[in-house]
């Protein structure tokens, strides 16, 4: 069964083109990595967004969202829960139009901060298990 919501992120992935993935890590056994490798076969550009890496799957990598200088379409946390707000913040500055909390990754206070200044808030569902539903 589709729900709204389910609509919505069908929507998200239809009409997104570059994702932003705070704490991609280089290493292949992070999920990270694993998800963003996924979303990059997919077409998707993809951004790592780690102050402690150079690079992953071919992309360089920048400290902060407000590094990058192109559109981003969705902000990817993988992040614990506790970072969310920063990101959050960050991302309102730039007006980034989603953003994407991966399973286990919840935080109420900001999602709502997020949703209130008009960006779609995805929370605690894997966007990898998300794409394949609905286009694998």
């Amino acid at each position: 069964m589709i729900t709204n919501a389910d609509d919505e992120i069908g929507k998200l992935l239809t009409n997104a083109k570059t994702i932003a993935v705070v704490g991609l890590s280089d290493s292949p056994l992070r999920p990270s990595h694993g998800v963003s490798a996924y979303m990059q076969s997919q077409g998707y550009r993809i951004i790592p967004v780690n102050p402690a890496i150079r690079g992953a799957l071919g992309e360089k990598a920048v400290g902060s969202l407000a590094e990058i200088k192109e559109k981003i379409d969705i902000v990817d946390v993988f992040r614990r829960s506790e970072f969310v707000p920063e990101v959050v913040e960050e991302a309102i500055r730039l007006k980034v139009p989603a953003i994407w909390m991966q399973e286990g990754v919840v935080h109420e206070a900001a999602a709502e901060k997020a949703r209130k200044a008009g960006i779609v808030v995805v929370m605690d569902r894997c966007i990898l298990k998300e794409h394949r539903a609905r286009f694998a």
